[in-house]
């Protein structure tokens, strides 16, 4: 370290000393001034240099010099250049780039929504309120299991087994199902007739046709009705529990006033299966003055309200009201009993309508084999359903039951299984052969 200091002369550090000698004596009583001169020391140091640590260098940032000055646009010379081009380039007309086709996506099976749904597609016209049916708004692929079976074994184990093993419904089972499904056949394009009739009388026509209204009405959810067509004094009304005295005549005569359905059920009697009836005249005075205008005009009344219309007919088929029967039929119902005589004048009203031009009738015509009536035991049953296989669509065999044989009302839900099974497949028979769509 270099000390520089200031060289005093000899007398100064005498005067000094003696200076100091007497300070500590004369300090308590009188201060005697500073001396004017004084001693000053100066101590040069280096001078300390930082080195940046190499983490600080690697993000410093380095320090430029900016020189900012005003600069005097007054100042400033200001320089014009002109110049023609050469030549002239045209461009091409901008042609806009091609829209990017974009793939469909496949169909998704499951609704792609926060909430499980997606945008249905919105008809042009307004929609009525019978396109809102199950199957269009039900998610089918929501439905976690099979319904219950149906038969003893199958149901006892689906308990036992806590809704595990679902076996499905037993044969006999699916083949009622398979039954009432032909039955609950669909139309389209208006009522569908179908007349019941034979050339003889006794043989159960009226029983027939009430059986065949019963299983339709019972099994279907549409409007079925029965009309008594009979000339004469008709007894279809007496197989179900009357409720109104009122008949085909009343109908013609209130035509005019019978708007709605509400107002013509008070002309009809419906039966525990939703059957409705309507009575033939019981005058016999004037029975005969239902003719094939009276039976149009009730034709077209139920053509406003009901699905399929049964007509019973009368035993005869060459008065007015059969051949307005006939052409409003879209298939027919010829009943036949057991017995030799019954049979043959059943095949012989088959060969009249075959010769008045109703042979496609024929074709798809159905038997109704009555095995009730008197004979039957003795009758090969197998020969006369062989005969008429050859000459109609198809045919049905009844059997005899009790209930149906005292002639009086006919209580659906007390039927034998036999009677029943026979009066569904009868219904199903007869469904078959109507047509889904009539434009006519």
């Amino acid at each position: 370290m270099a000390t520089k200091r200031n060289e005093p002369d000899v007398q100064s550090s005498a005067d000094d000393k003696n200076s100091l000698a007497d300070h500590d004596s004369k300090d308590s009583t009188v201060k005697e001034a500073p001396s004017s001169e004084s001693l000053t020391f100066t101590l040069s140091l280096p001078t300390p240099v930082r080195e940046t640590p190499a983490h600080e260098a690697a993000v410093a940032i380095d320090d430029v010099a900016v020189n900012a000055h005003h600069v005097d646009p007054a100042s400033m010379a200001t320089t014009s250049i002109s110049f023609v081009p050469a030549s002239v380039v045209t461009m091409p007309p901008e042609v806009a780039p091609e829209a990017a086709v974009i793939p469909e996506l496949p169909p998704v099976d499951h609704p792609t929504t926060r909430r499980g749904r997606q945008r249905a597609e919105v008809r042009p016209a307004p929609e009525t309120a019978t396109m809102l049916t199950a199957e269009r708004l039900i998610n089918q692929s929501k439905k976690s299991r099979r319904p219950a079976p149906e038969g003893f074994v199958q149901q006892l184990v689906y308990a036992v087994t806590f809704h595990l093993v679902n076996m499905g419904d037993s044969y006999r089972v699916r083949e009622r199902k398979a039954l009432e499904a032909r039955i609950t056949k669909m139309f389209t394009g208006g009522t569908r007739f179908v007349p019941v009739l034979t050339r003889k009388g006794g043989v159960g026509k009226t029983t027939i046709t009430a059986l065949l209204g019963m299983a339709l009405a019972d099994t279907r959810e549409d409007r079925i009705i029965a009309i008594d067509a009979n000339p004469d004094r008709g007894t279809l009304a007496e197989r179900i529990d009357k409720q109104t005295r009122a008949t085909v005549r009343d109908v013609v005569m209130r035509s005019d006033s019978l708007h709605t359905f509400s107002e013509f059920q008070t002309v009809v009697s419906r039966d525990e299966t939703r059957l409705d009836v309507l009575a033939s005249d019981t005058d016999p005075h004037v029975s005969e003055a239902f003719d094939e205008d009276d039976y149009n005009v009730v034709a077209d009344m139920a053509e406003r309200f009901y699905s399929v219309a049964i007509t019973d007919c009368g035993t005869g088929i060459v008065h007015s009201v059969m051949r307005a029967t006939l052409q409003r039929a879209d298939s027919i119902v010829i009943v036949s009993g057991g017995s030799v005589d019954e049979a043959r004048l059943a095949s012989e009203t088959l060969t009249w309508l075959e010769l008045n031009g109703h042979a496609d009738l024929v074709k798809n015509a159905v038997v109704a084999l009555n095995t009730a009536t008197q004979g039957t035991n003795l009758v090969k049953l197998e020969e006369i359903e062989a005969h008429f296989k050859s000459r109609v669509r198809e045919i049905v065999r009844v059997p005899y039951d009790p209930s149906l044989a005292t002639g009086s009302v006919v209580h659906y839900r007390d039927l034998n299984k036999l009677t029943k099974n026979a009066a569904l497949e009868l219904a199903a028979v007869v469904m078959d052969g109507l047509p889904e769509v009539r434009t006519d």
